[in-house]
């Protein structure tokens, strides 16, 4: 079933490129206590979401900042890979998370079976609002990048 508004995010356990390397991280302590966008993309350097998804956030980080506690970017790739793609998008005010084994994904309900194209299990694209891990918002785009842009995201942000 598909996380609703009004609904708890899942505590689970996926991964951060931290100082050293790739770190746990609990997606439950991440989101305690504070406001969070989170957005999420069918695949790091993918055309889509590296010219249009990405760039929004990259753009609209500082005036994001200003409404919520952290901005964080999730798909399922592993956390060298999200670690090289925020080098790549110059996005280092975004908090990358790596979901590599879809987990998160999963257990949000939001994934996306891409086998067809040789690219296994991913991520739909969408994108959240968290107050202390509680969904406020959730666009989920089928197409395009219309619910889950940043400016979208902005715009429900007042």
């Amino acid at each position: 079933m598909t996380i609703s508004v009004g609904d708890k995010l899942p505590d689970v356990t996926i991964k951060t490129n931290g100082a050293k390397g790739p770190e746990d991280l609990s997606t439950g302590d991440f989101f305690k206590g504070r406001k969070v966008v989170l957005f999420a993309v069918p695949g790091a350097f993918t055309p889509g979401c590296s010219v249009t998804h990405m760039p929004g956030f990259v753009v609209n980080a500082d005036a994001l900042l200003e409404k919520v506690d952290a901005i964080a970017c999730m798909a399922v790739n592993d956390a060298f890979v999200m670690g090289a793609w925020q080098q790549d998008q110059n996005a280092e005010h975004i908090t990358m998370l790596a979901d590599g084994n879809a987990e998160f994904t999963r257990a949000l309900g939001l994934e996306l079976d891409a086998s067809g194209a040789g690219l296994g299990i991913r991520s739909q694209r969408f994108a959240l609002i968290a107050e202390d891990g509680v969904v406020t918002y959730l666009g989920v785009d089928a197409k395009g990048v219309d619910k889950s842009s940043a400016e979208t995201v902005l715009a429900q942000l007042g």
